[in-house]
């Protein structure tokens, strides 16, 4: 679905902080790296067409200028050239596809498309020529409905699949995304089927063979019947430029693993990284969490503006290789409790990556073992940082101190070659995320080597913003550690008076040397907030300020519904006709975060779907209490009254306010957390 959302359209599917190694396995004969597993049924190809083996690499403008007069002919061949100067290319991708508006209105006499005069005045064939000269790709779009999705209504393919499959062939297309508006109720499977065998035809006409990318949204579960009718497929509705957005759909295409392969790939819609809605902490997950589910990575920004972050994120080499291993695993999930996520995927070389990814918005220590990703028994193991660009040896569980919405990605493999690596030495942090202004927060670092070598002359340093006052209570030094031993530096942090709320950066700086002698040193960023605790007494939760706000589509709203997509747009908090004048107004997924400071007891609160979008909404309504599950309803809609929802806080230092789609997707899900007070 491909359109801009109005007030009464809010359906998107509309009709590190290091390493850390902690050894755990005992001493093994050294082992070679373990043969690939053999591949299921599930992900052998089907189409058996060649195309597709590894997930689909490129761009498209869609994300980033919609039908703005902007998407042209001008921009498309910049996208080309700057695939090539910026090596992209190089790196692997290979599609410059253009999405919806690239045509007029109206089909000509002959019933064949025309591509705009103004946007496209030498045609397409022209600026596929181009895009085939820099040695790339080029893709179009139309939808499987007699409209495509875009409110201005240009000409689908129902009804002309053949014609419209001969033009793009004779265009030099390589890729068509066909989308699904407009369809007119037609069965979902013959649509799509209709032109994938017009496709072929063509293809065999012209000897020009075609990717073919399903995009119906996941509407009709097309993983079950997909895999010889396309070579991706959307497994979600329509991604947005925001945490909650891309934290929703990794949700949903993250069990669809067996699904995918080589031919066939799930397809969790293109990627927002560069256009300016998450942080590059944020961007980082996205692109690891994309590449180590083997989903298509399409570029979604404006590569004409995109800054060096964005070509560091989207070029590096090692996610990428992660993306394109030829075995064609999705990756799959190993734990995911309290938002710690460990996603590991098989590789054809036998060695596995995996994704340690911190939904929370504090950081987390995150872990899991070799034994549980599925590699043998060894002596140690080698491990490599896919985005420091270090390698380590370890000796069996891996783990990482994450920052809050951050991912490490590692690749671990049994081989002979782990001990030419230094030691991997974790760097943890426990206490201190949280400071009061007058008050001494304490916080606890720990460096412990955790490979199977000794890390030598070993030493940690704490430093904070001018005007605080930090102490090391406790040595911050060792002549070495042994594997499994810990340097334990206890210190105190202070922030000035008047300092406001807020993020504030510390620098964590480690130090050791490795048997030979090499220096490893490292600096880890430590994020921590002043923070006010909540007054005494009873509260409403609207007035306080909270820690961090996600949602799926624009912001949070304090004492309105969610609205639209901009702040302030919302409308009185109103569920099942019952208006609220305090709350908060949120659209799925969403996650708020407050802190507590140990202070309070109880939290309640009035929940529903809000009256504003119709009957479709669907969602459900959860509260953690550091970490665990304190309270949840059930999925409630639009025909629900509000409910009541209370939740036992007692010495929690954060509370998490959350909201599911329901299990259904996301279709008008705006929650409305009505009248929440906290008692403290």
């Amino acid at each position: 679905m491909r359109h801009l959302p109005t007030r009464n359209t809010r359906r998107r599917m509309i009709g590190a902080l290091g390493i850390a190694l902690l050894c755990t396995a005992g001493l093994a004969e050294p082992a070679r790296a373990a043969d690939p597993e053999p591949v299921p049924p599930a992900v052998q190809p089907l189409l058996d067409d060649g195309l597709a083996l590894t997930p689909p690499m490129g761009f498209n403008n869609w994300n980033s200028t919609h039908c703005r007069a902007e998407f042209n002919e001008a921009m498309v061949k910049s996208v080309a050239d700057i695939f090539v100067e910026k090596g992209l290319r190089d790196a692997g991708y290979q599609y410059v596809n253009l999405d919806d508006c690239w045509a007029l209105p109206q089909r000509d006499a002959n019933g064949k498309l025309v591509p705009d005069p103004v946007r496209f005045p030498n045609g397409i064939k022209a600026v596929a020529d181009y895009v085939h000269a820099k040695g790339l790709k080029f893709g179009i779009y139309t939808s499987a409905g007699t409209k495509t999705c875009d409110s201005a209504g240009f000409p689908g393919g129902l009804g002309h699949e053949e014609s419209d499959a001969q033009q793009f062939a004779q265009w030099g297309v390589d890729y068509l995304k066909y989308d699904n508006c407009n369809n007119q109720g037609v069965d979902a499977e013959q649509r799509y089927l209709k032109m994938r065998d017009a496709l072929k035809a063509a293809s065999q006409e012209t000897g020009r063979p075609i990717v073919y990318s399903i995009c119906e949204w996941g509407q009709n579960k097309p993983w079950d019947w997909a895999a010889d009718v396309g070579h991706l497929w959307r497994t979600t509705g329509d991604i947005s430029d925001n945490w909650g957005s891309m934290v929703g759909i990794l949700k949903k295409n993250l069990p669809l693993a067996p699904y995918a392969g080589p031919g066939h790939w799930n397809d969790p819609d293109m990627l927002e990284v560069g256009n300016g809605g998450m942080t590059d902490t944020e961007y980082r997950t996205h692109f690891s969490m994309w590449s180590i589910m083997a989903a298509p990575l399409l570029i979604g920004s404006d590569l004409r503006k995109a800054t060096p972050g964005t070509f560091e994120i989207i070029g590096n080499e090692e996610v990428i290789a992660v993306d394109q291993d030829p075995l064609g695993r999705q990756g799959e999930v190993i734990t995911s409790e309290g938002g710690r996520w460990v996603v590991s995927k098989v590789m054809k070389d036998g060695s596995r990556a995996v994704a340690l990814f911190n939904e929370s918005g504090t950081a987390q220590r995150i872990s899991t073992t070799a034994s549980a990703l599925g590699l043998p028994g060894a002596a140690g193991y080698s491990v490599r940082d896919l985005w420091q660009h270090k390698s380590y040896n370890s000796a069996g569980t891996l783990a990482a101190t994450v920052p809050a919405h951050g991912t490490v990605m590692l690749r671990v493999s049994a081989d002979r070659d782990w001990a030419l690596h230094p030691p991997a030495v974790e760097t943890a942090v426990e206490g201190g995320v949280f400071v009061q202004t007058g008050r001494a927060a304490k916080l606890t670092t720990q460096v412990t080597d955790l490979g199977r070598t000794p890390a030598r002359t070993v030493s940690v340093s704490l430093t904070a913003p001018s005007g605080w006052s930090v102490r090391a209570m406790s040595p911050a030094s060792a002549a070495a550690l042994g594997t499994g031993e810990t340097l334990s530096t206890y210190w105190t942090v202070s922030a000035p008076a008047g300092t406001a709320t807020g993020s504030y950066d510390l620098t964590l700086r480690t130090s050791y040397r490795s048997p030979t002698g090499t220096r490893v040193s490292g600096t880890v960023p430590l994020t921590v907030r002043v923070v006010v605790p909540p007054p005494a007494g009873t509260s409403a939760l609207s007035s306080l300020d909270w820690l961090s706000a996600a949602n799926g589509w624009g912001p949070v709203e304090k004492d309105t519904s969610n609205g639209e997509a901009q702040a302030g747009d919302g409308r009185p908090l109103t569920v099942n006709g019952a208006v609220f004048a305090k709350g908060l107004g949120v659209h799925a997924e969403s996650v708020v975060e407050y802190y507590l400071g140990g202070e309070c007891s109880t939290l309640t609160a009035q929940v529903g779907v809000d009256d504003e979008e119709g009957a479709e909404g669907s969602v459900a309504f959860e509260i953690w209490a550091d970490g665990k599950k304190a309270a949840s309803t059930g999925v409630l809609t639009n025909a629900d009254p509000a409910q009541p929802i209370s939740a036992d806080v007692s010495g929690a230092e954060v509370v998490r306010l959350v909201v599911t789609d329901g299990g259904d997707d996301v279709t008008s899900d705006h929650g409305d957390w009505a009248v929440p007070e906290l008692s403290c």
